[in-house]
């Protein structure tokens, strides 16, 4: 039984990480700056309760945090630390390397948490990507978006998640009337648990071409390439996701991979999980941004389906030092797809009726509305229902059970 260190959780809720600590027979000691964001919540809470110990350190001062983890260590040694967010990557590195225990190394932890600084450590080590610069002012904004031409996306270097991102696309978008430029900076975005945007921006020409998602681990500079998501949109004028697909690594992902390591060579990750999105343009497959974690969203749910296993427990492996086991075997590889519920009318849910039938193939299904909730068509993530996740042979089969099972469900919504 390994003892493990938890720091914060994805979206202050996803507890997939706690469960399979638990399910291992791991214990677990949790770190927050605000235990109540999660003690407030039941389901949360139930988890907490198993904790060995919670630790709260208000602001989370690194002098505080260092030293509660150091006496929390004394009392019981840590063999591992977890954390799944990137507002708190640099201090999880610190930790580890102050406890000596196996995770990102603190340069590379410094420079993924600034896109800009990622996009130049790759131009240095050659690697193709879109121009692009820094702007820390309006005025500085207005003169990249000048030199690079448009389109131009603009996004946060400390962001996570695809906040505060704006794409420019004409003329008009840079009308003093109307642009955003005028009123981003200074953002005074919170990221929350106290985490403040540092306003640095990226500016970079926009890409055109298929956007997909690339999932990898890697432990003392080795990487494993789990394989490749891929994200479906709902139908303009909704901006919400539909669902997406996982699909294991395949033969024909040989040369993706090539590319993938290469950007994590080039920016010295050693330990741990990504989630890479990336653009296949027409000029090759183009780095959109290193995420320097698993993937969120349930999504890691989903990849664990695909390959008939646990990633958070894989993961928990990993930063115990040591590859899991049968990680790529792929005799039992199916291809995993979600897909979101939603209501066509905006209204109160009445009722929730799940089909009465049941196959294997379905493997999770998670409703985030409750009955009484109000709701609305879904042109926005936030609007969605729930989730259904299925697993097939291949996409057409996983996604047509993924249909046929939403069809079936029967959400009543009073108007």
């Amino acid at each position: 039984m390994s003892h493990l260190l938890v720091i914060d959780l994805p979206g202050g809720n996803d507890t997939d990480v706690l469960q399979a600590a638990l399910d291992r027979g791991d214990s677990f000691v949790f770190l927050t700056s605000d235990l109540n964001l999660y003690l407030s919540q039941p389901r949360i809470k139930a988890f907490l309760d198993q904790a060995h110990e919670l630790i709260e350190v208000k602001g989370f001062e690194w002098d505080e945090v260092l030293k509660a983890v150091l006496a929390s260590n004394q009392k019981r040694a840590l063999d591992a630390v977890l954390c799944l967010i990137e507002i708190r990557l640099l201090e999880a590195s610190k930790i580890a390397s102050a406890l000596s225990l196996g995770y990102l190394n603190p340069e590379s932890a410094v420079l993924l948490r600034d896109k800009f600084n990622v996009r130049a450590r790759l131009a240095k080590h050659g690697i193709a990507q879109p121009p692009f610069e820094l702007a820390t002012t309006t005025q500085e904004i207005k003169d990249a978006v000048s030199r690079l031409g448009l389109p131009v996306l603009i996004k946060p270097a400390d962001g996570y998640g695809s906040q505060n991102v704006v794409v420019l696309q004409t003329e008009l978008d840079l009308d003093p009337l109307v642009s955003p430029i005028e009123i981003m900076l200074p953002s005074r975005a919170d990221y929350g648990l106290g985490v403040m945007a540092n306003d640095r921006l990226l500016l970079e020409r926009y890409m055109q071409g298929s956007f997909i998602g690339v999932d990898t681990f890697s432990l003392k500079g080795e990487h494993r390439f789990l394989g490749v998501n891929v994200k479906k949109m709902f139908p303009p004028p909704s901006f919400a996701i539909e669902g997406g697909c996982f699909t294991p690594r395949t033969q024909a992902h040989i040369e993706l991979e090539r590319y993938v390591f290469s950007i994590l060579d080039a920016v010295g990750f050693d330990c741990g999980a990504t989630h890479i999105e990336m653009m296949l343009t027409s000029e090759g497959p183009r780095l959109i941004e290193i995420n320097p974690r698993l993937v969120g969203a349930k999504i890691a749910r989903l990849v664990g389906f695909a390959m008939n296993r646990s990633t958070h427990s894989d993961l928990i492996d990993i930063h115990l030092g040591r590859w899991p086991k049968d990680l790529l075997e792929n005799s039992t590889h199916q291809v995993a797809v979600s897909r979101w519920f939603t209501s066509p009318v905006s209204g109160v849910i009445e009722s929730i009726t799940p089909p009465q039938w049941s196959d294997p193939n379905v493997k999770c299904v998670e409703f985030l509305k409750q009955v009484g909730d109000s709701v609305m068509p879904a042109f926005e993530n936030a609007a969605r229902l729930g989730y259904v996740m299925t697993c097939g042979s291949d996409e057409s089969e996983a996604e047509e059970l993924a249909r046929r099972y939403i069809e079936d469900t029967d959400v009543s919504i009073l108007t």
